[in-house]
């Protein structure tokens, strides 16, 4: 390589990475402009242009949690969403993982025809399907329940699972799985023992996304639930009123609501990384 081509590289890559800070600070920005919003008073929050220098409070924390006995609490959509998001994830990665292994490690006939089942499934519009499953969960009872929900994240997640899972699993070592075959192992330890410790990245970063699709799903969520099974994206769509919008607790709100998220993706974020690292180059 000559002189010219390493400057030339080099400048390349400068480039580049200044075009990924930008990209970065561009979804950055909003999300700071949001928290630092949480911390103003609502005259200082409704200010155009906003104030960089107004001074910070709780007040629309303390709105927001019902300081005072004044609101309604937060806690219950917040578990609900909770309840949903834990336990479509645990279910998920449940039927994704042996559906994977049977689709890569051990594939079944025509694996690529079931492949592309799965993700024809992800083609229909969600507003499609709203009407016929509010029919079946009033004739089944199962409006405003959070269990009907459950059942709906982990039928809307599944698909992604799997092409995921399937990916990751692919890279498992052949000769692990021939040694635990000749140990006489069998399919469920295989795939706790063996498959689930060497695919954990993986597993990682299907359950962070599985997880952050059903903690941010709203039209399921806003149609087919009420006062019970509410979940915290519908209270922050119930914090615009006829009374206005009172920026400041909304901004709270939604740093709130965030935070669950942004604490499990850095809790992960090496499992995350190399997850998506091993599902993409094999």
């Amino acid at each position: 390589m000559t002189r010219g081509e390493s400057r030339a590289g080099r400048r390349t890559r400068g480039v580049l990475g200044l075009v990924a800070w930008l990209c970065g600070l561009a979804f950055f920005l909003p999300v700071a402009w949001m928290v630092l919003t949480s911390f103003h008073r609502e005259t200082d929050a409704a200010t155009n242009p906003p104030s960089l220098t107004a001074p910070l409070t709780l007040h629309g924390y303390q709105e927001f949690f019902g300081a005072g006995g004044a609101g309604v609490s937060p806690w219950p959509p917040l578990l609900n969403s909770l309840t949903a998001s834990v336990a479509s994830t645990l279910l998920v990665l449940v039927l994704a993982v042996p559906a994977a292994y049977a689709l890569s490690i051990r594939p079944v006939r025509k694996w690529r025809d079931v492949l592309f089942f799965f993700l024809s499934t992800k083609m229909l519009p969600l507003v499609a399907g709203l009407l016929p499953l509010y029919l079946v969960a009033q004739n089944t009872r199962m409006l405003d329940n959070i269990w009907l929900l459950v059942v709906l994240y982990t039928s809307m997640n599944l698909p992604i699972a799997v092409w995921m899972m399937r990916s990751f699993l692919a890279e498992v070592p052949v000769e692990i799985l021939e040694a635990a075959s000749l140990d006489g192992a069998g399919l469920p330890t295989t795939l706790l023992r063996i498959v689930a410790p060497v695919a954990l990245p993986g597993l990682a970063a299907t359950a962070l996304i599985s997880f952050i699709f059903s903690w941010n799903e709203l039209l399921f969520a806003r149609v087919l639930t009420g006062i019970v099974a509410g979940t915290s994206p519908v209270f922050l769509t119930g914090l615009v009123t006829s009374q206005g919008l009172f920026l400041a607790k909304v901004c709270a709100a939604a740093t709130v609501v965030s935070l669950p998220v942004l604490v499990a993706g850095f809790a992960a974020q090496d499992k995350l990384v190399q997850g998506l690292s091993l599902g993409a180059v094999k």
